[in-house]
């Protein structure tokens, strides 16, 4: 059927994220080929009015084509139905778990759905829609507000900025405000949250101030030096870094048993680990040994070769005292020899 704009209800819109990559590309292939999916609507209250229930984004698009109508199909179902079956079937685009709480805020506020319903609709637990009802409900809503507009990674949002309003609203709304509109990667924002985290006030304050600036300066730290003993530090603190995070991983593990394979795969390379690391400690003495040297020789060059010779000489007493051999000469006797050692 074909539905004029001013029909269609778009109540639900808000329960979807925006993606504007995505979006573009949307909008380029129905310039180039038209729409070839219809949306969904539902029968709204009033006549001739339709609730979209899916297909928000075409519909959008659409619009800034300068289109009047769109292609839908009407489910004779009723909203919550809808809305329900709608999420079921919505296999291709997985929604995340902030878009889910919103469709469960909105079915329990909206239809007065008790938590045990809903999860017998979504044949889920209590606890998962619980979780995500409090999910919904401690994200500060700029931060939601960011995520549906597409200004902030649903991932981001769920795994750091909601930790962090837990920690500290303040800082979390100040950090948002801090983006500017930009949208971080998930792995640029969980830098930003370990550094909050793990950080003093004045780091702290440098996150939440001028997060962009604070990412600039981090990943020009994290850069891979090009000194040789700057290269070998970084890897040192590298290794530090990696075995803190598998021995608390290891600390974190709830006894749940690993599968046969898994557990000989871990104990193969747990092995290995602790071969390393016994070379290492082999290793790590000669090179010292040998810097030692270098250094009380006052040349590199030398360092390695062992002990000067008995005969090598320090200073005239020696000459005088005996034919010796210098480093860098060959015998040396008689009253010549302090004329030489003064040239």
């Amino acid at each position: 059927m074909e539905l004029e704009f001013q029909q269609l209800d778009r109540r639900y819109e808000a329960l979807r994220t925006r993606n504007p990559p995505r979006e573009r590309r949307l909008l380029a292939s129905l310039s180039a080929c038209g729409q070839q999916v219809p949306i969904v609507v539902v029968r709204g209250s009033e006549a001739e009015h339709f609730v979209v229930v899916d297909g928000f984004k075409r519909v959008r698009a659409l619009a800034r084509l300068g289109l009047d109508t769109v292609l839908g199909t009407c489910w004779e179902l009723s909203e919550p139905e809808a809305l329900i079956v709608d999420r079921l079937l919505c296999g291709s685009e997985r929604a995340s778990a902030l878009e889910q709480g919103w469709l469960l805020r909105d079915l329990s506020d909206r239809f007065a759905l008790r938590a045990d319903e809903l999860a017998r609709r979504f044949d889920r637990s209590v606890s998962w829609v619980s979780r995500r009802l409090g999910l919904v409900r401690d994200l500060p809503q700029l931060v939601q507000d960011g995520v549906r507009e597409g200004r902030v990674v649903p991932h981001a949002a769920m795994k750091y900025l909601l930790p962090l309003a837990r920690a500290n609203a303040a800082d979390c709304l100040a950090l948002l405000a801090g983006l500017r509109g930009q949208r971080p990667s998930s792995r640029a924002m969980g830098r930003l949250y370990v550094s909050y985290m793990a950080g003093d006030t004045q780091t702290r304050e440098r996150v939440v101030s001028d997060p962009l600036l604070f990412l600039r300066v981090d990943e020009e730290r994290q850069r891979k030096p090009t000194d040789p003993c700057e290269q070998l530090l970084a890897d040192l603190r590298g290794l530090v870094a990696l075995a803190g995070r598998v021995r608390r991983r290891l600390e974190q593990w709830q006894g749940e048993p690993l599968g046969t394979d898994a557990h000989a795969q871990a104990g193969v390379l747990l092995s290995r680990v602790r071969r390393e690391v016994e070379r290492l400690s082999r290793v790590w003495p000669e090179e010292e040994r040998d810097a030692g040297r270098a250094h009380a020789a006052g040349d590199p060059a030398l360092a390695g070769r062992g002990a000067r010779d008995a005969h090598d000489c320090a200073g005239a007493g020696d000459l005088a005292r005996s034919g010796a051999h210098c480093a860098g000469g060959g015998h040396v006797s008689g009253p010549g020899a302090a004329p030489a050692l003064s040239r």
